[in-house]
């Protein structure tokens, strides 16, 4: 197979640069052209792929190396620009900067180079004027596999400064194409963990989405970015697939017998069982979701439905598993708190023995109280804010068996809260996690495996295969 999607990777020399105002807005920009436009972000983000969402009408999909593997990277890109007309990668950090001490794993430049896209560097101009053809030069000739194939100015002052800089950048090589002035309105808010999702503001976002494209329809040579983007070569590879993903997946084992006991039933046809229903948490609480987990799950012949631990007060009907994923319970702990009879809903669930997966947002939800605030009580722990941040990746081990996942399955993930449990970990913990210390962390407890890590199951498809199988069988 090859893979033939016209495509650009959109960095920075380093964060706050401009790259998700500069990705966001092109990605408006050429689907307001009428082309179908495929975004993905690098790195573990949740929230930027949210904006990317809502600028191209598709689902945004991380592109993360660490996470699931430099072998998925190019099968996942293909998978979400299937049928597209353009691909917009957005950058993580600086172009160059990945896993902390894994040189270039995981970075902008990696991604770049797997799948052999032109690099536009996004530059903040706002304090340089000549030295701009300096910082261009070295990130341009720093690897010579990595393409930069243009510059885009952010935060230009005046006509006489574009001026100064374009001249610059003449002795570069590197071809100006985009000039953007300071412009207040294409700002999004920010708060503890980064940009306000867009769930929790989603007609001011339509709106600073709108401002953004405007911003590159003015200011960018769009008929350049696209003959760009299809001078990218074609891939020889096959697109990512949940189906075939969890065929390949080993199969759950099979319960140990009981010495006397009748033999088990011999394995059933997946396709011929009932799909088990399993309920995703979403609303503005729990926005916090890789695409490819719910594919994975229907994949493993489950109908996932979603709810709303804000708004809805029983689980979808005929609910037979739960999966709760990341976001900020902490900012609507009262709400989620006011909500009983959910909450009762969900911990009656989990005590009577159905498989449940929580990840960070998760892991609070199913916590006796976040700061002072009751919540499920499915977990002996209380959980507060803190002003530390946790942030990292981690290689991760499974210390005990669980719905997800059987004992010593090896997983790699990423932290990302300021908020801590106490106790972190319980009689059966979830995981044993390596960096930045050796500790194990999180809950196993029936059916529940609760902890802080964001896992990609992509990189495991046997974990979704497994739970579905104990969905079905609990």
């Amino acid at each position: 197979m090859v893979i033939s999607v016209p495509r650009l990777v959109i960095a920075a020399p380093s964060s706050g640069s401009g790259k998700t105002t500069v990705a966001t807005g092109l990605m408006a920009a050429f689907a307001s052209r009428g082309l179908a436009v495929s975004p993905h972000k690098v790195g573990p983000d949740y929230i930027d792929p949210g904006y990317h969402a809502l600028a191209t009408g598709r689902v945004g999909r991380n592109l993360d190396a660490y996470l699931c593997g430099t072998e998925l990277i190019a099968p996942l890109f293909a998978h979400g620009a299937r049928g597209c007309d353009l691909a917009v990668v957005e950058g993580v950090m600086g172009l160059y900067d990945g896993a902390a001490g894994e040189g270039e794993l995981a970075s902008t430049a990696q991604v770049a180079k797997v799948l052999r896209a032109p690099v536009v560097l996004v530059v903040d101009a706002s304090s340089q004027s000549r030295s701009v053809a300096a910082l261009v030069h070295g990130f341009a000739s720093w690897d010579p596999e990595v393409r930069v194939s243009g510059v885009i100015l952010n935060k230009v002052g005046s006509s006489r400064h574009e001026e100064m800089l374009r001249e610059a950048l003449d002795e570069s090589g590197v071809p100006v194409l985009g000039v953007l002035r300071r412009a207040a309105q294409v700002g999004t808010p920010s708060r503890h963990l980064g940009l306000v999702p867009v769930a929790e503001r989603h007609a001011a976002a339509v709106e600073s989405v709108a401002a953004m494209a405007s911003q590159m329809w003015e200011g960018c040579d769009l008929d350049g970015l696209l003959a760009l983007a299809r001078s990218a070569p074609a891939l020889a590879g096959a697109a990512w697939d949940a189906a075939a993903a969890v065929v390949s997946s080993p199969p759950p084992p099979l319960p140990v017998p009981t010495p006397g006991a009748a033999p088990p039933d011999p394995p059933q046809r997946p396709d011929l069982l009932k799909a088990p229903r399993i309920a995703v948490a979403g609303g503005a609480a729990f926005t916090f979701s890789y695409a490819e987990h719910a594919e994975l799950l229907t994949a493993a012949g489950a109908e996932v439905v979603t709810f709303d631990p804000l708004r809805d007060e029983q689980l979808p009907d005929g609910t037979g598993g739960l999966v709760i994923g990341g976001g900020f319970p902490e900012v609507y702990a009262p709400e989620l708190s006011a909500n009983e009879p959910l909450r009762k809903a969900v911990a009656e669930l989990a005590f009577g023995g159905a498989p449940v997966a929580a990840e960070c947002a998760g892991l609070l939800y199913l916590s006796r109280e976040l700061d002072g605030q009751p919540m499920c009580g499915v977990l002996d722990v209380s959980a507060r804010m803190s002003e530390r941040l946790t942030l990292g990746y981690r290689d991760a081990v499974a210390v005990s068996d669980s719905a997800l996942a059987v004992a010593g399955t090896r997983m790699r993930g990423h932290e990302f809260h300021r908020t801590v449990v106490e106790p972190g970990a319980g009689a059966a913990p979830a995981w044993g996690v390596r960096a930045p210390e050796r500790r194990v962390e999180g809950f196993v407890q029936q059916g529940v495996h609760a902890s802080y890590l964001h896992t990609h199951w992509a990189s495991q498809p046997g974990v979704a295969r497994r739970f579905v199988e104990r969905c079905r069988t609990s």
